[in-house]
């Protein structure tokens, strides 16, 4: 066994998963990819996924306070990977990362489409696999083709 892979299973078996964020303008829409990510990883799985949608008034948008507390939430110490839907989610979260102070160490904002993306990263996560290849995942997600 490789030292990446040892290094992973150990994460793994000391609850040290990769978190996941999902970032929509919509609550419903963040919470039902949540849903559904954990759903086909699984559903028993204990990689932890939080969503980030809308504002604190329930209304559409994205919100840094919403994104934070969600990253916080599932910062295991094996880094979180932040998936968005569209423009001004991704740059509330770069924002955030810009001010280096807001999100855990190791958050990367991963570039991967929302659905397929959150489903792919779960599922990887789930492996305890490590930040790398969970955004690697995702990324490659953008390669699938449906006909």
């Amino acid at each position: 066994m490789s030292d990446a892979t040892s290094d992973a299973t150990s994460d793994a078996k000391e609850g040290r998963l990769v978190g996941i964020v999902l970032v929509s303008h919509s609550a419903q829409v963040a919470a039902s990819v949540a849903d559904l990510a954990r759903g086909l990883a699984g559903g028993g799985t204990d990689v932890p996924v939080a969503p980030a949608g809308g504002t604190e008034a329930g209304e559409l948008g994205t919100s840094a306070e919403l994104i934070a507390a969600a990253a916080a939430s599932v910062d295991r110490g094996a880094g979180v990977a932040v998936l968005t839907d569209l423009g001004s989610a991704v740059l509330t979260v770069k924002a955030l990362l810009a001010e280096g102070d807001e999100l855990p160490e190791n958050t990367r904002l991963v570039d991967a489409p929302f659905v397929e993306g959150a489903v792919a990263a779960v599922v990887t996560a789930a492996t305890g696999a490590d930040l790398a290849a969970v955004e690697a995942a995702a990324a490659d997600a953008y390669t699938y083709r449906k006909v």
